[in-house]
């Protein structure tokens, strides 16, 4: 069940990056801590793997020797991200600047909002 979760939160990162240009720290990290229960440096490792094609390959190698990657998670994220970011960046380009600019702006305030009232947690 995780790895369907895991394949829809790719696919909606990815949108939502070709949306906005954000994704991995911002919406896959929170999700892997707060939804599936990783520990933030695991988070943060499968994470970077998600990411390491583009950027991140030093900073995954570490989590990686630390065993803080899950690699079948970042796989399943990374298939989701391609087919998400392809979507959302063809929506974006048709979108109102200024409508684009206040999604962006309410996204980063929720996730803002969500972190700081789970710090505690």
């Amino acid at each position: 069940m995780i790895y369907i979760f895991l394949a829809i939160l790719g696919i909606a990162v990815g949108a939502l990056s070709g949306l906005f240009g954000i994704g991995g720290g911002i919406l896959v990290l929170p999700s892997l801590v707060f939804i599936c229960g990783f520990t933030q440096k695991t988070a943060t490792g499968t994470t970077l793997a998600m990411l390491l094609p583009p950027i991140g390959i030093l900073a995954f190698w570490e989590y990686y020797k630390n065993g803080l990657v899950n690699i079948p998670a970042a796989v399943i994220l990374v298939i989701g991200f391609l087919a998400g970011s392809s979507a959302g960046a063809k929506h974006a380009i048709l979108m109102n600047e200024v409508l684009l600019k206040r999604g962006f702006g309410i996204l980063l305030i929720t996730i803002g909002v969500i972190y700081i009232y789970q710090a505690g947690k």
